[in-house]
């Protein structure tokens, strides 16, 4: 619920000396908590989540899918999975004796460590 809609139920809010029916378990302070605690809960901003994906396009006819807490590997023959998880895995640890997350480094870090453990960036012609 907006918080501008919650502001607007509490200004419509009958005082205990209307005739409208009173809820006596819930007053005007109660409704000022409800409203200050949704407003925060509502304006928290999910942190960004940052995830290494790798595609293999070749195929041996068996369907591959590695998955693990900062990627997702889909595909390919069994030799090109095992080379992308052995880079991903290398990439976790290259972060972790940093002791960074994949969504703390910039783009050209990130490029820095992945040229350490083997993968170049694609530059189109």
């Amino acid at each position: 619920m907006d918080a501008n809609l919650l502001l607007e139920i509490l200004i419509r809010v009958p005082s205990r000396n209307s005739r409208i029916n009173h809820r006596p378990d819930l007053d005007l302070t109660t409704f000022c908590f409800y409203a200050g605690f949704m407003a925060k809960v509502k304006n928290k901003k999910p942190r960004p989540k940052a995830v290494m994906l790798g595609v293999g396009l070749d195929s041996d006819g068996h369907k591959r899918l590695t998955t693990g807490p900062n990627f997702a590997l889909v595909g390919g023959s069994e030799e090109t999975h095992e080379l992308m998880t052995e880079k991903v895995v290398k990439i976790n640890e290259k972060l972790a004796a940093k002791g960074k997350q994949l969504e703390e480094v910039s783009g050209e870090e990130f490029d820095d460590i992945a040229g350490s453990v083997g993968l170049k960036r694609h530059k189109p012609e």
